[in-house]
């Protein structure tokens, strides 16, 4: 029973580590970017030796692959646990939901989209993967509002990336300080993105493309 006990210990505290780890890595690539910081630095944040990391993560690479599925795997299992009022509009469910998940995490959407370029080709299709799990939500419920006639996307796919890539830009300048709330910012860019794909009045559904 000791002998387990002892085990159960040592991989808390293992995993204590692995997430000491990530977060100093994530504050340092986030600040400095991934090609700058040295597993050294990272090292020091923690409070252990260089050496030491070797027995979470074998290189840096792993390190940031790590810190991109993590984040694509939050935020598919918080889109799922999402709660809206039933009777909202789904476009608008996504917008406000995307925009409040990535206003709380500036960090991790620097990295998620600055860093691709640093990723290895077999990690950057690991990753490219999981996002376009993300994106095809928004594709499904643009089409879906394409099917219903209440909107009109020419190329859902490509509207989708569109709407995602403006969304996914405002952690950089959002400013607490600012002249605008986080819920004002939301109501702002779901207006934005309602009326980017809103059917005109007299368009024909078909001219969704």
């Amino acid at each position: 029973m000791a002998a387990q006990d002892t085990k159960v210990q040592t991989r808390a505290k293992g995993q204590a580590t692995a997430d000491r780890v990530r977060a100093a890595a994530m504050k340092r690539f986030a600040q400095a970017g991934y090609a700058a910081v040295s597993m050294r630095e990272i090292a020091s944040d923690v409070g252990v030796r260089p050496g030491a990391l070797y027995n979470h993560f074998q290189t840096k690479q792993d390190i940031l692959n790590d810190l991109m599925l993590g984040h694509m795997a939050q935020l598919l299992d918080a889109w799922e646990t999402a709660d809206f009022p039933d009777h909202m509009d789904a476009l608008e469910r996504f917008v406000r939901f995307h925009v409040r998940y990535h206003l709380e995490r500036a960090d991790e959407v620097f990295i998620s989209y600055m860093e691709l370029r640093n990723l290895e080709p077999d990690n950057f299709e690991t990753i490219e993967t999981e996002r376009r799990k993300y994106e095809a939500i928004l594709t499904e419920i643009l089409e879906k509002g394409a099917q219903d006639g209440r909107y009109t996307p020419e190329h859902p796919k490509v509207t989708t990336r569109a709407i995602i890539a403006m969304l996914t830009g405002i952690p950089a300048w959002f400013r607490e300080s600012g002249p605008l709330s986080k819920s004002d910012i939301e109501d702002h860019y779901v207006n934005l993105v309602q009326n980017a794909v809103l059917r005109a009045p007299g368009q024909s559904p078909r001219e969704t493309g």
